[in-house]
């Protein structure tokens, strides 16, 4: 390729230009935005090297934040951050927070005015008031503005009797340990979990987490103190039973395993011994089926939604509890924990084949033949 001529007045230009752009990259004055930014960043480290006194009654671990990005605006700054910590004894990973740190520059030193959940983000407990705290042997319940004390200790004692039923069930190891938030109120746990509130109307609780064989940081049992409080001693048994279930077995679930089956294994893990008979521990069901409304599948994943119709959702959580009650009958509790771990790693029907010798087809028709049985 021949060489390129270029006009004998295009290098000058280039270095001038050039010029230019050093002279802006520059050292800058003191005073200047860049200084001004690494010293909010300094201040926000300094400020969260300890726990805040308000929080001090939290085992607390591993608290920092991460400023990602300052705007200034003469004597304000506001940076954003991320906020990791963990709860000593319980946490096998940090829970990460996004947040927005405010900060005035006072006598020429920046100093942290407020603290709060960045647009968008999730509120931590302590961001809706005074948190409260009651540990038992294998719990930790943190109660959000307006709970007492002697709530969180029984709730704490509830938890304490739930777990090892939950590992008594479980399809391999685990912590032995719970945490349970406990908001101050049904809109306080809507805000906490940011869903509507009519989402947890009458649920007594729900757990969050993510599935998976790695760690769960998020891994709590949220309490809904108005459902919570409208249980008897029983049906508190039964639903902590069944979230510290959901805890318990997290690490072997995934996104193959389906919702009737982890759903029902909770169940079964909580009404495991008791002597209450179907009919009356699936109502919904059981009127169904008096009406010869027999279902035609295992329930879907659709079928348990919240927030929908409560009598279908009844119904699935029902026919689930049935289903694996089934299972752990005809095939035995180990079948019942084989399927479970092996559902969360492989296909359905190879799980299936491999621990009951059966297809989705043929658990299916036995599950509506023992609904005909025992709801009739």
């Amino acid at each position: 390729m021949l060489p390129v001529r270029r006009p004998p007045r295009i290098l000058p230009l280039m270095v001038l230009l050039l010029g230019a752009l050093l002279a802006g990259c520059g050292p800058r004055p003191a005073g200047s935005a860049g200084t001004a930014g690494r010293e909010v960043r300094r201040a926000v480290a300094d400020w969260s090297r300890a726990v805040p006194e308000a929080l001090a009654g939290i085992p607390l671990t591993d608290w920092a934040y991460e400023v990602s990005s300052v705007r200034r605006d003469g004597d304000r700054a506001l940076a954003t951050a991320r906020l990791r910590y963990r709860l000593a004894g319980y946490d096998t990973a940090p829970e990460e927070s996004a947040r927005e740190v405010e900060l005035v520059r006072e006598g020429g030193t920046w100093r942290v005015g407020a603290d709060r959940p960045a647009p968008g983000a999730l509120p931590q407990l302590w961001d809706q008031g005074p948190v409260s705290v009651a540990t038992g042997t294998h719990s930790l319940v943190l109660g959000g503005a307006g709970q007492s004390v002697g709530t969180l200790r029984e709730i704490a004692a509830e938890a304490d009797r739930a777990v090892p039923a939950a590992s008594a069930a479980r399809p391999g190891p685990w912590a032995g340990r719970v945490v349970v938030l406990v908001p101050g109120s049904l809109d306080a746990m809507a805000r906490l979990l940011g869903r509507p509130a009519d989402t947890y109307r009458g649920l007594g609780a729900v757990t969050t987490g993510r599935v998976g064989a790695g760690p769960a940081p998020a891994d709590r049992v949220v309490v809904n103190p108005e459902g919570y409080a409208g249980l008897g001693a029983e049906g508190r048994r039964i639903i902590l039973t069944h979230e510290v279930t959901h805890v318990a077995t997290r690490a072997a679930t995934s996104a193959t395993t389906p919702l009737w089956l982890s759903e029902g294994f909770a169940d079964w893990a909580a009404y495991r011994g008791a002597s209450t008979p179907p009919a009356q521990a699936a109502p919904a069901l059981a009127r169904a089926v008096r009406r010869g409304e027999l279902p035609g599948e295992l329930p879907r994943t659709e079928d348990f939604a919240f927030g929908g119709d409560p009598d279908a959702a009844a119904r699935a959580y029902e026919g689930a509890w049935l289903a694996c009650r089934l299972i752990a009958a005809e095939w035995g509790e180990r079948a019942l924990v084989d399927l479970y771990g092996r559902a969360g790693r492989e296909p359905l029907e190879t799980a299936l084949r491999a621990t009951l010798g059966v297809d989705r087809a043929g658990l299916t028709a036995a599950w509506q033949e023992s609904l005909r049985e025992e709801l009739r």
